[in-house]
């Protein structure tokens, strides 16, 4: 299969329950975009965690007094 749509033709062609299954496995086969959603979930969760709300207060305060205080991120940090 060589385009999107084929591929989407394709599922379309699948039964319920296969669909189902393939449903539960993308994040395994896409993991770039599981993270998106794991993120937004954490987002949405309206717990308190006062540890890493300390923790990020610290951090914030940090920079503010000094910004070169932290190591700047590089393009290299992410393995580019």
């Amino acid at each position: 299969m060589s385009t999107a749509r084929e591929i989407e033709e394709a599922i379309r062609t699948l039964p319920a329950a296969e669909r189902d299954k393939l449903l539960q496995h993308i994040p395994a086969l896409f993991p770039e975009f599981a993270d998106d959603a794991d993120w937004e979930r954490i987002i949405q969760d309206g717990r308190r965690r006062p540890e890493l709300s300390r923790l990020l207060d610290e951090t914030e305060e940090q920079l503010r007094r000094n910004p070169n205080s932290l190591p700047r991120v590089k393009p290299a940090d992410f393995g580019e």
